[in-house]
C-alpha cells in the first residue's frame, strides 16, 4: 500500500475508534474525505500548530461540522495541543473533542459550524477579510496579509438556502483565495439524495462567477493534488472542487451507504474495514513513522518565523502601518477613544435634538467611523432605510479597501459572513436590516451569541411605530426573542444619547454579540440629570422620581415607549400617584448589574410595577412580577401611520394612566 494512502488511513481509524468509543458521532465523511484532508493539509495548508492563532496561518472551515472526528484527528497528527486520550474522549462532557467543532474549545478550530450551510458563510467571511485586509495593510514590496480559506461542504450544505446566498455573494466578490471543497458522495441521512437533490452544482457554481474543477477523484491524491493546483492558478474567482467520494469509504458493507453517516460501524465492521484497509493495530495506535509524516511543527515554525521577519523589516520601513495593524488585530481600541467619545457625547448633551433613533445611530457612525478604520458596516439592500452608510462609507466592491457591503437581499448570509469577518480578526462588523426581518437571520445571530463574536445588529424599524408598511414589516415578538439569547446585548434606546451609549457599550465589548433596535419615527429628546447620565450603561436607569417617599408605583420602559411613561408620569402625579420612571434600554445588561445597583431601581419592597413596550407582553413579568400591569402588544399590527397605530393599540397616555390607576386601586 502506498504512503499517501496509509496517511489517510490513519484519519479514518482514529475517526472510526473516536466515534465508537464514544458511541455516537458521524464516522461517514471522515471516512470519505480523509484522501482529501491528507492532500490538503500536507501539501498546501499553511499553518503552525504551535501557534494556532498565526495572523498569517490559512484558515480551514469545517463546514459539514458532523464530521468534526476528522478535523480533530487531523489536529491530532500535525501536532496540535489535541492528545489521543482527547480523541479518547470524543463528545464526552468537558473534553477538548466536542460533537461539532467549537472555536475557542478545540485548539486549531477556527469557527464553530454545525448547522449546515453556515460554516461556508463564515468562511466567505473570512475571505473578505483576508482580501479586504491585505488590500490596507499589503505594499508594493510586502504581502504581509496572504492566506487562504479553503472549506469542506457536503450535500447538505449545499442543499440549506444560506449557500446560495452566501457564494452568490463571494462570485460578485471575486474572492480568488477562497477554496470549496464538496464532498459528493451522494448521501445524506435519509439516503441517495437523487431523490430530492439533482441539482447540476458545476453550472450552478459558475452561474455564480466561481471557478469549477468538476469530476476530481476524491480518493486519488494525484487527481486531488492536480485539482488544488488549478484552483491556486486561479486568482479572481473563488473555487469550488467537486469531489466524487464514497461515504464510509473502506467499510466492506457500509460505504456507499446512509448507514455509516450518523452512527458509529460496530466492532465487528471496524475489525472487517481496519482488515480492508490493511491497517493491523489495536484502537487508537498509530505507529510512529506515520505521526512523522503527519507532524508539522517544524514547517509550521519555519512558514511563521519567515513572516515574522517579513513583518520586522515591514514594520521599520512602514511603522505607522504595523503598528495600526497589531491595534486591530489585538482588537484595541484606538489611544483617544475615550476621551474623543466623551467630547462627541458631550456635545450630544450639550444639543439635544429630537430625532428618529435610526437617524442617532447614524449620527453615532460619523462619530466612530472615522475613529474606527475597522468599521466594516453593510445593509440587507436597505441602507437608505436604515441609515448604516456614513459619509466616508465605499462598497468593497468598488474600493477593495473599502469599509462597507452591499449585501443584496440575503440577511442569513449577511450575518454569518459577518461572523466570519469577526473571527478573522482585524475588522469589527456591523450589519443592518429591519427588525422584522431579523428571523430571516436568527440562526446566524445566534452562532454569532455561541462563538462570542464581537459583531453588531443594527435593527431599524423597531416597532407599530414604523407605520404604514404593516404588519409583514411591524415586528412584535423579535425583541423579547433577541434577548433570550444567551450572550446576547440587547438595546432598544429611546433618544440619542441612548442610541449612543448603545453603541459605545457594543463596541467595547470584545467577546459578546450586541443588537441595536432602533426607531423609524422621531423620539423626544428626554433631559436628565449627569447621573442618570452616567448610568444609562448600566441598562436600566431611574428616569424619573428616584425618592422612595410616597412612592406609589414604577413604570419600566423602553425605547419611544419611554417618552408615552414619561408623561403617563406627570399625568398620574396630578391625580395624587407618585410613580417611578425607569428607562430599561438593555435588560441584559441590567440584569448583569450587582444586587445592591438592581434594588436601587426596582426596589423590592414597591410591589406595584408596570412595563410598557410595543411587543409581546410575556417577556416583562420578570421584571413586574405576575401580579404587574403589562402594557404591551399580544398581536399583529396593522398598515396605518404611526400616531394612529399607536392610539388604536394603546399605546397613548391617556389610555395607559387609566389602565394604571385601575391596576393600582384593584387591590
Amino acid at each position: 500500500m502506498c504512503l499517501r494512502r496509509r496517511l489517510a488511513n490513519a484519519l479514518r481509524v482514529l475517526s472510526m475508534d473516536a466515534v465508537q468509543k464514544a458511541n455516537s458521532g458521524h464516522p461517514g465523511m471522515p471516512m470519505g474525505m480523509s484522501d482529501i484532508a491528507e492532500v490538503l493539509w500536507r501539501e498546501f495548508f499553511k499553518h503552525n500548530p504551535k501557534n494556532p492563532s498565526w495572523h498569517n496561518r490559512d484558515r480551514f472551515v469545517l463546514s459539514n461540522g458532523h464530521g468534526s472526528i476528522l478535523l480533530y484527528s487531523i489536529l491530532h497528527l500535525t501536532g496540535y495541543n489535541i492528545s489521543i486520550d482527547d480523541l479518547k474522549n470524543f463528545r464526552q462532557l468537558n473534553s477538548k473533542t466536542p460533537g461539532h467543532p467549537e472555536v475557542g474549545i478545540t485548539p486549531g478550530v477556527e469557527i464553530t459550524t454545525g448547522p449546515l450551510g453556515q460554516g461556508l458563510g463564515t468562511a466567505v467571511g473570512m475571505a473578505i477579510a483576508e482580501h479586504t485586509l491585505g488590500s490596507i495593510f499589503n505594499t508594493v514590496d510586502y504581502n504581509i496579509i496572504d492566506h487562504y480559506t479553503w472549506v469542506f461542504v457536503g450535500d447538505g450544505c449545499l442543499m440549506e438556502g444560506i449557500s446560495h446566498e452566501v457564494c452568490s455573494l463571494a462570485g460578485t466578490l471575486k474572492l480568488g483565495k477562497l477554496i470549496v471543497f464538496y464532498d459528493n458522495n451522494g448521501i445524506s441521512i435519509d439516503g441517495k439524495v437523487d431523490e430530492w437533490f439533482t441539482d447540476d452544482t458545476a453550472g450552478r457554481f459558475r452561474a455564480y462567477n466561481w471557478h469549477v474543477v468538476s469530476n476530481v477523484d476524491g480518493h486519488d491524491h494525484k487527481s486531488i493534488s492536480n485539482a488544488i493546483r488549478e484552483a491556486l492558478s486561479v486568482i479572481h474567482k473563488p473555487s469550488i472542487i467537486i469531489c466524487n467520494t464514497i461515504i464510509g469509504f473502506g467499510s466492506p458493507n457500509k460505504s456507499g451507504l446512509e448507514t455509516s453517516h450518523g452512527a458509529p460501524l460496530g466492532d465487528e465492521e471496524i475489525l472487517l474495514t481496519k482488515r480492508s484497509l490493511k491497517w493491523n493495530y489495536d484502537p487508537f495506535f498509530i505507529p510512529q513513522d506515520i505521526y512523522d509524516c503527519w507532524n508539522f511543527d517544524l514547517q509550521g515554525e519555519i512558514l511563521e518565523n519567515d513572516w515574522i521577519q517579513k513583518f520586522n523589516s515591514y514594520r521599520k520601513k512602514y511603522p505607522d502601518l504595523a503598528n495600526e495593524y497589531i491595534r486591530r488585530m489585538n482588537k484595541d481600541m484606538p489611544n483617544m477613544w475615550m476621551s474623543d467619545f466623551n467630547k462627541f457625547f458631550m456635545n450630544l448633551c450639550l444639543s439635544p435634538k429630537s430625532i428618529s433613533t435610526r437617524v442617532a445611530s447614524n449620527n453615532v457612525l460619523e462619530f466612530v467611523g472615522k475613529l474606527l478604520p475597522e468599521l466594516l458596516g453593510g445593509s440587507a439592500d436597505l441602507s437608505p432605510s436604515n441609515l448604516s452608510m456614513w459619509s466616508n462609507s465605499k462598497s468593497i466592491k468598488e474600493h477593495s479597501s473599502g469599509n462597507y457591503i452591499h449585501y443584496g437581499v440575503r440577511e442569513f448570509g449577511m450575518t454569518s459572513i459577518s461572523n466570519g469577518i469577526a473571527h478573522h480578526g482585524g475588522f469589527i462588523p456591523y450589519t443592518s436590516t429591519f427588525l422584522a426581518f431579523m428571523d430571516y437571520a436568527r440562526g446566524a445571530v445566534r452562532m454569532s451569541s455561541l462563538m462570542n463574536t464581537r459583531n453588531i445588529f443594527i435593527y431599524t424599524h423597531d416597532s407599530i411605530g414604523l407605520g404604514e408598511d404593516g404588519p409583514t414589516h411591524q415586528p412584535v415578538e423579535q425583541l423579547s426573542s433577541l434577548r433570550l439569547i444567551p450572550n446576547m446585548n440587547v438595546w432598544r434606546p429611546c433618544d440619542q444619547l441612548e442610541t449612543a451609549i448603545s453603541w459605545k457599550y457594543a463596541l467595547e465589548r470584545k467577546s459578546c454579540s450586541s443588537a441595536i433596535i432602533l426607531s423609524r419615527q422621531n423620539l423626544s429628546f428626554i433631559e436628565r440629570q449627569p447621573q442618570q447620565i452616567k448610568n444609562i450603561i448600566r441598562g436600566g436607569y431611574i428616569l424619573g422620581n428616584e425618592s422612595k417617599k410616597n412612592l406609589k408605583g414604577i413604570i419600566i420602559s423602553t425605547g419611544s415607549e419611554v417618552q408615552i411613561a414619561v408623561e403617563v408620569s406627570s399625568i398620574l402625579l396630578k391625580k395624587g400617584y407618585f410613580l417611578r420612571v425607569v428607562s430599561m434600554p438593555s435588560t441584559n445588561v441590567f440584569d448583569s448589574q450587582d444586587e445592591t445597583y438592581k434594588e436601587l431601581i426596582l426596589p423590592k419592597c414597591i410591589t406595584y410595577r408596570i412595563a410598557i413596550e410595543s411587543g409581546v407582553s410575556n417577556f416583562w413579568y420578570k421584571y413586574v412580577g405576575l401580579e404587574g400591569l403589562i402594557i404591551g402588544l399580544d398581536c399583529f399590527g396593522e398598515s396605518g401611520s404611526e400616531s394612529q397605530l399607536f392610539k388604536k393599540f394603546g399605546f397613548h397616555p391617556d389610555n395607559i394612566s387609566k389602565k394604571i390607576i385601575s391596576y393600582l386601586t384593584s387591590k
